[in-house]
C-alpha cells in the first residue's frame, strides 16, 4: 500500500467519523421550557375525555371528548374551546356560559377521565400508541412499550412535545417525565 492511498484512506476515515459525530448532535439537551412544562398545571389538547359534572344536574353530567378542532360539544351551550386551556378555566368558561341563560348558580368541576395518547417509536419492542398515566417516565413508557430492543441506546431519547403551542424536540434521560401526547424516539446506539 502506497502512502498516498493510506493517507487518502485516513482522510476519508476522518471525513466519515466527523460527519457521525455531527449527525449525533443534531439534537440539543431539552430546553429548560421541557422540564417546566411537567410541573405546570395539565393543558387539554385533541383526545383527553373529561368527566363534566354539574352539581344536581345528571342531564349534564357526563364523559365529554375534546375534538380534533379542540373543542368540547357541551349541552346547551354548544362547542366550549379546551385546546391549550387547564381544568379550572374550562370550569369556569362551562360555570359562565351556564349562567348566561340555563342555570342560575351551577357548580361544575372537571377531571381527566382519559388522557391522550403517547406515541413510542424507534428501537423498542413494539412501536405504537399507549394510554399515557400520570407521573409516567420516559423509562416507564418504554416497558410499555416492550423494553429496549438489542440495539437501543438505553441512555437517552428524543422526546417531541408541544409546548405554548410550538413542537420541541430535545434530548432527554430516560428518568425524566413524560407528558401526555409526547412522542418518545428511542435512538439506535453507535457501537
Amino acid at each position: 500500500m502506497t502512502f498516498a492511498r493510506l493517507k487518502s484512506g485516513l482522510a476519508l476515515g476522518i471525513a466519515l467519523l466527523s460527519i457521525t459525530i455531527a449527525g449525533c448532535s443534531s439534537y440539543e439537551p431539552a430546553p429548560r421550557a421541557f422540564s417546566e412544562a411537567t410541573i405546570q398545571p395539565y393543558r387539554l389538547d385533541s383526545g383527553d375525555r373529561l368527566r363534566i359534572s354539574v352539581f344536581e344536574q345528571a342531564g349534564l353530567t357526563g364523559s365529554y371528548t375534546v375534538d380534533q378542532a379542540g373543542y368540547v360539544a357541551f349541552p346547551l351551550i354548544g362547542s366550549v374551546p379546551s385546546r391549550g386551556h387547564t381544568l379550572s378555566e374550562m370550569e369556569t368558561m362551562i360555570a359562565q356560559k351556564l349562567r348566561a341563560g340555563y342555570l342560575r348558580d351551577p357548580d361544575v368541576t372537571i377531571e381527566v377521565d382519559r388522557y391522550r395518547s403517547v406515541f413510542i417509536m424507534g428501537e423498542v419492542g413494539q412501536s405504537g400508541q399507549y394510554s399515557y398515566v400520570p407521573g409516567m417516565t420516559v423509562q416507564n413508557a418504554i416497558a410499555v412499550a416492550g423494553g429496549f430492543s438489542p440495539r437501543a441506546n438505553q441512555r437517552t431519547v428524543d422526546v417531541t412535545r408541544k409546548i405554548n403551542g410550538r413542537i420541541i424536540t430535545g434530548r432527554v434521560s430516560i428518568s425524566d417525565p413524560i407528558m401526555a401526547g409526547d412522542t418518545v424516539y428511542v435512538r439506535e446506539r453507535l457501537f
